[in-house]
């Protein structure tokens, strides 16, 4: 089953932040535009869209992902505090000229038509999984990263490969390219590729420091 889902939607422009289906991302907002875009979709469909800004200029990557808030909460010094729920990833087709003080796109959802089907089988590469997992404790741990591995091993295999995504410290570009790859298995293979880049690159340092 799909969801309807808006073709026309506010973007939240945010530099080094990716975002996928069935994950979670906390926001705090202070910058008045967005709190009105935020007081907006409150008051209709709770739908915004997520993508990363290119560095400081206006242009914004092609590909983001439309969240739901799913939870919200004004502080005393008018911040808005949200939960932001993953639904699909979309893609620019324009931008919408509009009288509002923050920025509209017309999307399609059809180049990740799968994130929207709630139960889906799919072909996962287990053994590449495991490898990635534990190449990814040592990158966390060489850059000092924690992570709840108790509680990151009750997320199924797609939301796993989607929050290490999320959370590596690794380029805005390589966190878009994953972001952009429509397969979990493509994914799995863009991460792990990273990662890979990452330890060989500090091992290489190492080696040349002694």
């Amino acid at each position: 089953m799909k969801l309807n889902l808006p073709t026309i939607i506010p973007i939240f422009p945010l530099s080094g932040v990716i975002f996928f289906p069935k994950t979670n991302l906390p926001l705090n907002i202070f910058e008045p535009r967005y709190i009105t875009l935020i007081d907006d979709c409150i008051r209709s469909n709770k739908y915004m869209g997520m993508i990363q800004s290119k560095g400081s200029s206006a242009d914004v990557y092609s590909v983001g992902c439309l969240g739901k808030i799913t939870e919200y909460k004004k502080t005393k010094d008018g911040r808005m505090i949200i939960n932001l729920t993953g639904i699909s990833r979309f893609e620019i087709s324009s931008e919408i000229n509009n009288d509002k003080i923050y920025r509209e796109f017309e999307v399609s959802y059809e180049k990740f038509k799968e994130d929207q089907i709630l139960e889906k089988k799919q072909t996962i590469m287990l053994g590449k999984i495991k490898e990635i997992y534990e190449k990814t404790k040592i990158f966390f741990t060489k850059n000092g990263l924690l992570l709840n591995w108790a509680e990151f091993e009750k997320l199924d295999e797609n939301q796993k490969i989607d929050t290490l995504a999320m959370i590596a410290p690794i380029s805005n570009e390589e966190k878009q390219m994953i972001l952009e790859s429509i397969h979990v298995d493509s994914k799995i293979q863009v991460l792990s590729k990273i990662i890979e880049f990452y330890l060989y690159e500090k091992n290489t340092d190492k080696i040349t420091l002694q």
